[in-house]
């Protein structure tokens, strides 16, 4: 096969590591949440029925804060071979009533700089090639910066 006739190398692009991130081609990314058409209740990622009302939808896609508050967290201080630890994981409660699991970072991990209640902001950042070559984007928080 000559130069001229081999396929051109694939672009490697980026993915979000879980569906209810969204990745605009313009603009931040953020999460995804579905509301439900009958009581307007919020929930991460897809629905076939809302827990609230009891309804079979129909639900809309709707973008979540980017900011919330730090429900509750642990330092994490034995993970997988090849994590690095320690880490800080939470759960954070957005204003739509939608609370998410995540790490967190830009804190130290220790219990003097982390505070329930703290105000936080989410930020993406790759966290690893996929088989294809493409960056695979993860969501983390981080203290907010007012």
């Amino acid at each position: 096969m000559s130069e001229s006739s081999a396929p051109a190398p694939a672009t490697k692009g980026r993915r979000p590591i879980v569906p209810f991130l969204k990745l605009p081609e313009s603009g931040e990314p953020y999460l995804a949440g579905q509301r439900c058409g009958s009581c307007g209740a919020v929930y991460l990622g897809l629905r076939l029925a809302c827990a609230k009302c009891l309804g079979r939808g129909p639900f809309t896609e709707v973008p979540l804060s980017r900011t919330g508050e730090l429900y509750v967290w642990s330092i994490v201080h034995q993970s997988f071979p090849g994590v690095p630890v320690p880490y800080v994981v939470g759960v954070v409660d957005l204003p739509e009533g939608v609370s998410v699991r995540c790490n967190l970072v830009d804190v130290a991990p220790d219990p003097k700089a982390i505070r329930f209640g703290m105000k936080v902001e989410m930020t993406t950042g790759v966290s690893q090639q996929d088989k294809e070559g493409n960056d695979v984007v993860a969501f983390y928080f981080r203290p907010a910066r007012n």
